[in-house]
C-alpha cells in the first residue's frame, strides 16, 4: 500500500519534531512549508495538511488553503476542531509530550506517547504508524486539558527551575537534585500522588517548615509557601477524594 503523502506548515520545533518522526516511519513527507511560503498548493496532491504553527497563525493559514478532499488537521493543544472551518475533512492531534528539539521530539512522538485526537479518522493513522496511544477530547474540553498539560509539564520546569537557582546558591550540582525529582516522579508512576508525598509537611514537622521559610531568599518565598499549603491539602485529604 502506498504511504500516504504529507504537507506540514509551520517548520518550527513541533513541526520538525512530526516531520523527522513521520518519515522516519514510512510516510512521503513534502517539504515543510513556513512563514511567507504561498500555501495555494499546499493541498494539491497530499492526502495531509498538518498545521504546526503557533496557535495563534492557525486561522491566518486555515484562511489561505483552498478546498480540498486532504484532510485538513493541527496539533494545538487549545485549539479545537472548530478553527479549521470550512474546510469538510478535518481533525486535530495533540502529542502529550515536550517537543524542545526535533531530534529529541521524534524520539518521544514515536516512544509510546500519548495523544489527545478528534475529528478525521486520519488522526488514529497518524497514532498508530507512531505507536502511541490515543484518547478523544471534545472541543469544549480543550482548554482545561491543555491548562492540565501545561500544570504537568510547564509548571514542573518552573518548580525545577527555583531548585535549580537554589542549587547554585548552595554549590550544590542541580544534577544530584534532579535525580532526587526523577525518583519521585518515579513513585507517583508506581503508588499515588498522596503515597508517594513525603517530608516534613507528611510529618506535621511545622519547625522545620518554619526553618525552611527563614532560610529561603524573599524572592522564592511565594512559590514555596504555595507549595506546601497544597502539600498539606493533599497530605490530608481522603485516597477517594477527587
Amino acid at each position: 500500500m502506498k504511504p500516504p503523502i504529507v504537507q506540514i506548515i509551520g517548520p518550527g520545533k513541533a513541526g520538525q519534531s512530526f516531520f523527522q518522526a513521520l518519515s522516519s516511519s514510512g510516510w512521503e513527507m513534502k517539504t515543510p512549508l513556513g512563514r511567507g511560503d504561498s500555501l495555494s498548493n499546499a493541498t494539491q496532491g497530499v492526502d495531509l495538511v498538518l498545521i504546526a504553527t503557533p496557535d495563534r497563525a492557525i486561522p491566518d493559514v486555515v484562511r489561505q488553503l483552498p478546498k480540498t478532499k486532504s484532510v485538513i488537521a493541527h496539533i494545538a493543544g487549545s485549539r479545537g476542531l472548530s478553527s479549521l472551518n470550512p474546510h469538510k475533512r478535518i481533525g486535530l492531534i495533540h502529542p502529550l509530550v515536550s517537543l524542545p528539539n526535533p531530534q529529541i521530539g521524534k524520539e518521544r512522538l514515536t516512544n509510546n506517547a500519548w495523544f489527545a485526537i478528534n475529528g478525521d479518522p486520519f488522526m488514529q493513522k497518524i497514532v498508530d504508524i507512531l505507536g502511541g496511544t490515543s484518547f478523544c477530547l471534545n472541543d469544549q474540553d480543550r482548554a482545561l486539558y491543555h491548562a492540565t498539560a501545561c500544570i504537568a509539564s510547564n509548571h514542573l520546569v518552573v518548580l525545577l527551575e527555583q531548585v535549580r537557582r537554589l542549587a547554585d546558591q548552595l554549590n550544590i550540582p542541580f544534577e544530584a537534585f534532579l535525580n532526587l525529582s526523577q525518583g519521585s516522579l518515579d513513585s507517583i508512576s508506581e503508588l499515588n500522588p498522596k503515597e508517594a508525598l513525603t517530608g516534613p509537611v507528611t510529618r506535621k514537622d511545622e519547625e522545620t517548615l518554619k526553618a525552611h521559610l527563614e532560610s529561603l531568599p524573599e524572592k522564592e518565598l511565594a512559590l514555596y509557601k504555595s507549595m506546601v499549603e497544597e502539600a498539606k491539602r493533599l497530605s490530608t485529604q481522603d485516597n477517594h477524594q477527587e
